[in-house]
């Protein structure tokens, strides 16, 4: 089954781990060469970022891509003139809870009763819609992706407030089975603290 594959890929892979202003860093290496690196609050094991990058085909590192958590803002050059993003723009962040995916997109103004949100079963993938026209998103959920698990229209919600559409899909069990099996793997990794020098792998 794809779960089991890919808790099998998440056991075999090397792991760093690293503690720092009160959070667990991991750093996944898989065979295949992809990289995942996790972030955890210390007190609450609630995971606060993950992240993967591949080597392109000519070997060269590739950009972090944000899969949770606060987008990356690439630092600017000072010496340059640079085109920048509006601020009023909408922000799409996933952010999960124990229970559920969860998305907010910032910076939409508009009533709740505007936005259609739905899944798309054949496409795998969820999407946002307004009937003013003024937005439109599709993603797709990359845990149940992993674990070839289906969509289900049943355990999608959403809510909007201060500006801010918050889209929550409840997770499968096999899911939090395998997010409780991942904790028990975390757990496990002595994470060196800031300024230790000798991070082993294991």
């Amino acid at each position: 089954m794809a779960v089991k594959n890919w808790i099998d890929a998440l056991k075999s892979s090397q792991k760093t781990a690293l503690i720092h202003d009160g959070k667990k860093k991991i750093h996944y290496l898989f065979t295949d060469g992809k990289e995942m690196a996790e972030e955890y609050d210390l007190k609450t094991d609630e995971l606060i970022s993950r992240k993967w990058r591949q080597k392109s085909t000519l070997g060269v590192q590739g950009v972090w891509q944000v899969e949770v958590g606060e987008p990356l803002n690439l630092p600017a050059g000072l010496d340059c003139d640079v085109i920048k993003e509006n601020c009023s723009n909408p922000v799409f962040m996933r952010k999960d809870t124990k229970s559920s995916f969860q998305w907010r997109i910032r910076n939409l103004p508009y009533p709740k009763d505007v936005f259609s949100v739905s899944v798309e079963p054949s496409e795998r993938c969820i999407v946002i819609k307004t009937t003013n026209k003024k937005y439109y998103k599709k993603f797709s959920v990359p845990d149940l992706d992993r674990s070839e698990l289906p969509l289900d229209g049943s355990a999608l919600s959403y809510t909007h407030a201060n500006n801010t559409l918050i889209v929550s899909y409840l997770k499968p069990k096999e899911i939090l089975t395998l997010e409780q099996e991942l904790l028990k793997e975390v757990k496990k990794l002595k994470g060196a603290s800031e300024g230790d020098v000798d991070c082993k792998t294991q």
